[in-house]
């Protein structure tokens, strides 16, 4: 009996052992790893589901379900790129992993590249193959044949889709856009129709419904579709969010607002901020500082809330209180990405763009693909005067999310001020279907076709936007056209709506005087801006404006006048500080103009246009150390500056550095602005001083031909004299004399070129 029990514990231990030994198993310890992920998954809570499936991937690196799993948590946390690597390592051990090829194909239908497309679309057709009736294969294929143009394919997809899952409302949804898009409107609405009768409590079928007639401007049909929405569901958030919008829409302001206030008090957290948002735009800023800093009360934690409190008080000029904030969340967290990003904004606002260059790149390290680090960057761009890298960054951030409607309108914008209105056409076509309804895409299609003098589409444009709002844009696109039709009393109608609603917008003010100005009547236009002034005493930007429109009609008196005004109602207004700078540069007052530039750096921060007329001031006074030193720090900021490149290598020419410095500010000067005489003239007398004649000569050439200019011509002759080419040396010569003899170029050039004498000078 003895040896019995012996045996039977010694099974038992066996077993045991066995069992403990299964479990230590790299699949077992993963498929515990896997368990609990999922687990935290079905919570909604990815980020710690993320750390069980890297542990499953540790244990069993070729396992294809755990890379997957950590894709779908990757994704879920936001984290795209790493989310994809994931997907791609889970086909690589597995190529038919049919749910991994649908995720990754979803992905990949999110981009516009027709190559990428077409790469999606063929491995949702492998899916479909293996699984006719795999309905969300189907409705991912129709979308990508939506973007690759192929219409009519993506209708019989998802009428299939809907076949197989008519229990999903988004594919409904789905097939009325695809139904729009064949220029379909009755199709699309008898699907959305169909959705409402075959989901009888859905709020949201009736939501979209809404949408679809708000969108086609039928406000009355959208409002009764939302309150029936809401008559089913009170604390539908979709109802009472568009409802509230429409409402603002038709000026329903009262109504708007207590649906925002309501709105705000539902539990999920994309609400809560939406009253205070409200208050923010209706310009009540200290109700919506308030709400904002309740709602930071309430949840200390929560990202979102702290990053509209920190824009509120950085809006309304409380920098010490946004600071605070910031600060505070980076002593808890130095990887803090959100408060870095706004941090580096506070710092972009400041001028100090070393010190947001810094933040913003340990964002972008951490957060290559987020879209919003790279609009901000644009913006330091955009400050430094590096308008190409700032194209290049918004034109970044719209590949990585081409939904974000504001960067795509900044673009175009950037576009059309460089004179590019049909290149921001090219950017406001590819604009997602559903935006293009927006007032803001409207307002910037108009200004690209007004750039492109297309007055008659600009004219339906500006009347199909303003028959539903009359915002500042539209009012001014219809004053435009009007004075372009010598329409000029019904222009200043529109202008005065706009002046009434927005006193300060200077837009109006400048086409006010500019529609005077062409019926030869600038004065009526003076004295208007005067009256405006006169009755808005504490418009620091219309006293400013006033200002420049005496400085601009000789009246220096008036307009010192003017500027001391706007800085009585504000003293830090630096634009007033720099126009009574510049009366004094423009006078010639030397000393004058010296103290207010040091004033203004001293003590309202560095500031590159100031340096840069400082430095302009110390060049023209003789001072050329001095100049030097101001054009560097201006390039310190702003590395693109074309004109203080062009004047710092100049200078540096001329006080005989022979390093590589002043040749490599000359170049970028030329490379960034190659349409400029002035700059290649530079160029071309950098290389002179430095011996290298031959190419100097090219240069100066280059640089004569696109200006005509007396000290490029001096240049030239005494290049082309070092060249070897007398003739053309002495051309160039007597080309400059009879343009002006009395420079101090014509001087040296005389000493290369004795037998021509200058002509006598009528001046004493």
């Amino acid at each position: 009996m003895r040896i019995i029990q012996l045996g039977g514990v010694a099974g038992l231990l066996a077993i045991a052992l066995l069992s403990t030994a299964c479990d230590r198993s790299p699949e077992a310890r993963s498929a515990k790893f896997m368990a609990e992920g999922k687990k935290l998954l079905e919570k909604k809570d990815p980020a710690r589901a993320l750390l069980q499936f890297r542990n499953a991937v540790q244990v069993t690196p070729k396992d294809p379900e755990a890379h997957y799993q950590l894709a779908v948590a990757f994704l879920g946390v936001g984290d795209i790129r790493q989310g994809v690597t994931a997907l791609r390592k889970a086909l690589e051990l597995n190529p038919k992993h049919a749910a991994a090829q649908l995720r990754l194909a979803e992905l990949m239908t999110n981009v516009d590249d027709p190559e990428i497309l077409k790469d999606a679309r063929q491995r949702l057709e492998s899916i479909i193959v293996d699984s006719p009736r795999n309905a969300d294969a189907l409705h991912a294929l129709a979308l990508t044949e939506l973007k690759l143009g192929e219409a009519d394919e993506a209708v019989q997809n998802l009428e299939r889709a809907v076949s197989s899952a008519p229990q999903e409302l988004i594919f409904a949804v789905t097939l009325a856009q695809a139904k729009l898009t064949q220029n379909d409107p009755t199709g699309a609405e008898a699907i959305l129709k169909k959705a409402c009768d075959d989901f009888p409590k859905s709020a949201d079928a009736l939501v979209i419904l809404g949408r679809f007639y708000s969108i086609r401007d039928q406000v009355k049909n959208a409002e009764q579709q939302f309150r029936l929405a809401l008559a089913i569901d009170p604390k539908s958030g979709a109802a009472l969010l568009n409802l509230a919008n429409l409402q603002m829409q038709l000026g329903q302001t009262a109504e708007a607002e207590k649906n925002f206030k309501q709105l705000s008090t539902l539990p999920e957290a994309m609400f809560k901020p939406v009253y205070a948002d409200f208050l923010y735009q209706q310009g009540r800023r200290d109700e919506a500082i308030a709400e904002f800093e309740r709602l930071a009360r309430q949840d200390p934690d929560e990202r979102a809330t702290r990053t509209r409190l920190v824009a509120a008080y950085q809006s309304a000029g409380k920098l010490p209180d946004a600071q605070k904030v910031l600060s505070e969340a980076l002593k808890k967290n130095q990887k803090d990405m959100d408060a870095l990003l706004q941090r580096g904004e506070l710092f972009l606002s400041a001028g100090k763009y070393p010190e947001a260059e810094a933040d913003l790149n340990k964002v972008l390290h951490a957060k290559p693909d987020s879209a919003e680090v790279h609009f901000v960057l644009s913006k330091l761009d955009h400050a430094r005067g590096s308008l190409l890298r700032e194209r290049e960054e918004l034109s970044a951030a719209l590949r990585l999310d081409p939904r974000l409607l504001q960067v795509r309108m900044y673009l175009a914008s950037s576009l059309i001020a460089d004179k590019a209105p049909q290149a921001a056409l090219q950017v406001l076509h590819e604009t997602p279907e559903d935006q293009k309804h927006t007032v803001t895409f409207f307002e910037q299609w108009n200004w690209a076709q007004l750039s492109l003098g297309k007055t008659a589409d600009a004219r339906r444009g500006v009347d199909m936007a303003i028959a539903r709002v009359r915002t500042p844009d539209l009012l001014l696109q219809d004053a435009i056209l009007k004075l372009e039709a010598k329409r000029y009393a019904d222009g200043r109608q529109s202008l005065y709506e706009l002046l009434r609603s927005n006193p300060e917008d200077a837009r109006a003010l400048r086409y006010l005087v500019a529609s005077y100005s062409a019926q030869n009547q600038i004065g009526k236009g003076v004295d208007e801006v005067k009256a405006h002034a006169a009755s808005h005493p504490k418009s620091a930007d219309v006293q400013y404006f006033l200002g420049n429109l005496l400085l601009a009609t000789g009246d220096k008196a008036q307009a010192r006048q003017a500027f001391a005004a706007a800085k009585a109602v504000n003293p830090n207004y630096v634009p007033a500080d720099m126009s009574l700078a510049q009366i004094d540069l423009l006078q010639a007052n030397w000393k004058d103009a010296r103290q207010e530039l040091n004033t203004i750096l001293t003590t309202k921060g560095e500031n590159p246009i100031a340096r840069q007329w400082l430095g302009m001031l110390e060049a023209a006074a003789g001072d050329q150390a001095a100049a030097i030193a101001d054009f560097r720090r201006v390039i310190e900021v702003q590395p693109d500056n074309t004109k203080v490149l062009n004047n710092l290598a100049y200078l540096l020419a001329e006080s005989g550095d022979q390093t590589e410095e002043p040749l490599k500010y000359a170049q970028k000067a030329v490379e960034l602005s190659p349409s400029d005489g002035d700059f290649e003239d530079t160029l071309g007398w950098v290389l002179y001083k430095r011996a290298v004649y031959e190419l100097a000569v090219k240069h100066l050439e280059s640089s004569v031909s696109k200006k005509v200019n007396a000290v490029s011509y001096y240049h030239l002759a005494m290049a082309c004299a070092k060249a070897g080419k007398e003739e053309r040396g002495r051309a160039a010569f007597k080309m400059a004399l009879r343009m002006d003899p009395n420079l101090p170029e014509a001087k040296q050039a005389q000493a290369m070129f004795p037998a021509s004498r200058p002509a006598m000078s009528s001046q004493p």
